[in-house]
């Protein structure tokens, strides 16, 4: 549905595009984080431990996103259909 000149429909559906992708993403560097830890390479797994966590926020923040699309920020904005 379109709300407030925005297709909500259409935005929530890239965002989860969007957060696929950095599912994916974070499930790759836990397990690089894992071998360069079996691989003793202390200083990269704290480093790819760090970036995955980072990724874990992202996410809930596209969370939040979603959540916060049917909220209507600015009144002075009007919809007139043709």
């Amino acid at each position: 549905m379109c709300e407030n000149g925005v297709n909500t429909g259409q935005m929530k559906m890239a965002v989860a595009m969007v957060d696929d992708s950095l599912a994916l993403a974070q499930q790759w560097l836990e397990q690089l984080h894992r071998l360069a830890d079996q691989g003793r390479r202390s200083l990269t797994s704290t480093e790819l431990a760090q970036v995955t966590v980072m990724l874990g926020e992202a996410r809930e923040k596209l969370e939040t996103a979603v959540e916060q699309l049917g909220v209507v920020e600015n009144d002075d904005v009007t919809v007139e259909r043709l």
